[in-house]
């Protein structure tokens, strides 16, 4: 349910970003087309919209009833915005699942949240770039990556010159044909109607949008009438950043454009860095002293880096305040004060070289590394008689909120820190904690989130598990980690060794840690299956055991790969990787725009040869720690 909340809400400001850009913002440009009688109509059924949006009327009033296809169930949206000023209004956006009340004034920007009885009142300057100031709006609210971005072309249009000229111009681009019998007009699957005078219905997609427009009389009122609301003060520049950044990132996610899609695939290298595309797969070679680390990946990856750090602070940040009624930033902040004592200096100084090389604060690159910490996959190991060969494969299944656009920063690393062991970390730009990995001494890790949010003090799991890949050689190594360390929160995970042909699931606790040995039973995993270790929960737990017990023996590369399709691996699947340390290999899959991991192709990432390539072979992959 989070989840739908979450990606409802996300798709509900996409929806809204037209709609109240179209009014708030103004679309200049003088035609000599000469409309027809039909398009005549057509014109002065848009007009009462066009002249809202061209920045013509100072105040006005715009609802919207909208109805957005979601997971095949149509979702109702109320939206009421009222400006009352170049400066001042009024949004109101309401939904079974959710409320927002936003108030913006020349002082002061109100976020009202009646469903949490929370307020956050925000004052203070804003740079013009992140403004919620009315003027030019949808421009800085619709990303250039977006497929949406003609639609700032067009409000550009009609901000200046004539209104029925520029309408002429358009309705000819649109190439929209009446539909006699109804009225109607229509190009391909949209079409546009007017109920009423005032009234445009538009229908597209799953999406139908009814936008009435009308006046609004006398000053804006009172923003600050909050009765009953428990108040969080905030600093209006960090509030309407949020909200602008928050929108502008979904409109890539939502509707990415084919710089998204299908990015440019150049190679590049920086000191101490290089960028290569195996297949289509970015993958990042990094080495050196933590500063040349971090400072290396931010060349490299700027712009995925950015998409990383607004798809969670901003986009998800922005629908997980309106969902718990708490300001994110906050709940990361408090995060990150409990768990810095247990993340190592190292690592810190990494994350703030990345910080400056993306000339950002190093704070919120620091609180964007705990975001793990925050939000809790199915997991396996198979070897000896379970395998073909005999050899070990452990496969990971990452299910983690494909919506937030993860996936455009999906970045394998192969990492050589100076002084410690070099691994591949499967991960995302902008992040330097590990989820998923494998190092050169062939040990491999990967981690199930569970409950206990809230519980923050011990060393994140995300650190952890880089400092296992760069700090460990065997098993026993590994486990002593887990044992010695502070932990946070609960994880699952599963521990492999190519080297000596053993596995181990984990479930570990702030309070207690247990080892599941292969081949070993388990009141919440079932009956043991020789030389395997199955972690999971549920139908997919239920799955995953039957395709490993039906293929017990026969198990090699395509069919480990095949154990992690869906069902095993959900919806929301964001990558997926098969380790074979022994040979040092690993395949990933990541998520595309339109399909979860386990639908997509698998990538062969040689960690071995990698080395080589950048002139370090594995035993040589670390210096006395």
């Amino acid at each position: 349910m989070q989840l739908f909340v979450r990606r409802m809400f996300l798709r509900t400001l996409c929806v809204c970003t037209l709609t109240c850009g179209l009014a708030l913002s103004g679309f200049d440009v003088n035609s000599s087309v000469v409309a027809t009688e039909p398009q005549r109509d057509l014109i002065a059924g848009l007009r009462p919209l066009a002249t809202i949006a061209s920045g013509r009327e100072d105040s006005f009033s715009l609802r919207g009833d909208l109805q957005i296809s979601i997971d095949g169930s149509k979702q109702p949206i109320e939206l009421q915005l009222n400006r009352y000023d170049s400066a001042s209004f009024d949004l109101q956006l309401s939904h079974p699942e959710y409320a927002l009340t936003l108030r913006r004034r020349s002082d002061v920007t109100v976020l009202l949240l009646p469903r949490h009885g929370t307020a956050f009142v925000a004052r203070g300057e804003v740079s013009a770039a992140d403004s919620l100031a009315p003027a030019n709006v949808v421009s800085r609210m619709i990303s250039s990556a977006s497929q949406l971005a003609p639609v700032t072309l067009g409000l550009t249009m009609l901000s200046s010159g004539s209104i029925d000229d520029t309408l002429k111009s358009l309705a000819s681009l649109a190439k929209l044909e009446l539909t006699s019998e109804s009225g109607e007009w229509r190009n391909g699957n949209t079409v546009l109607s007017f109920p009423e005078r005032g009234q445009v219905q538009i229908t597209a997609d799953g999406t139908s949008v009814l936008l009435t427009a009308g006046q609004v009389s006398g000053l804006a009122p009172d923003a600050m009438g909050l009765a009953d609301y428990k108040v969080t003060e905030l600093d209006r520049a960090e509030l309407e950043r949020t909200f602008v950044r928050g929108v502008r990132r979904a409109t890539e996610i939502l509707s990415p454009g084919s710089t998204l899609t299908d990015p440019a695939h150049r190679s590049r290298s920086v000191e101490n860095g290089t960028l290569q595309w195996i297949d289509g797969h970015r993958v990042v070679t990094l080495w050196g002293t933590p500063e040349e680390l971090g400072t290396a990946h931010g060349k490299l990856l700027p712009d995925e880096s950015r998409r990383c750090i607004e798809s969670v602070l901003y986009s998800f940040g922005t629908a997980n305040v309106v969902r718990t009624g708490r300001w994110f930033r906050h709940d990361l902040q408090d995060a990150w004060d409990r768990l810095a004592p247990h993340i190592p200096e190292r690592h810190k100084r990494e994350t703030d070289a990345l910080a400056r090389s993306l000339q950002l604060d190093p704070q919120t690159v620091q609180v964007l590394n705990v975001f793990p910490e925050l939000f809790h996959c199915s997991g396996f190991a198979v070897f000896g008689s379970a395998t073909r060969d005999g050899k070990l494969y452990h496969g990971r299944v990452l299910d983690y909120m494909t919506t937030i656009g993860l996936q455009d920063a999906a970045t394998t690393f192969i990492v050589r820190p100076t002084g410690y062991f070099a691994f591949a970390n499967v991960g995302y730009a902008g992040f330097v904690g590990s989820v998923s990995g494998m190092n050169a001494e062939k040990i491999s890790l990967g981690e199930m989130g569970g409950r206990g949010e809230g519980q923050w003090d011990g060393v994140p799991m995300a650190t952890l598990m880089r400092r296992a890949l760069e700090e460990c050689d065997t098993l026993a190594e590994v486990q002593q980690l887990w044992q010695d360390s502070p932990r946070t929160c609960e994880y699952y995970y599963v521990f492999a060794d190519g080297e000596t042909n053993e596995a181990v699931g984990v479930a570990a606790t702030p309070q207690s840690i247990e080892f599941i040995r292969s081949g070993q039973g388990h009141e919440r995993l079932g009956d043991g299956i020789p030389d395997t270790v199955v972690l999971s929960a549920g139908s997919r737990l239920t799955e995953l055991r039957k395709r490993v017990t039906d293929k017990h023996g026969q198990i090699d590369t395509e069919l480990a790969q095949w154990l992690m399709s869906r069902p095993v691996a959900m919806s929301s699947n964001l990558h997926n990787v098969l380790f074979i340390p022994q040979d040092g290999l690993l395949y990933v899959a990541n998520a595309s725009h339109t399909k979860p991991a386990a639908e997509m192709p698998y990538v062969k990432i040689d960690l071995f040869g990698l080395l080589k390539q950048a002139g370090t072979s594995a035993s040589e992959s670390t210096a006395a720690r």
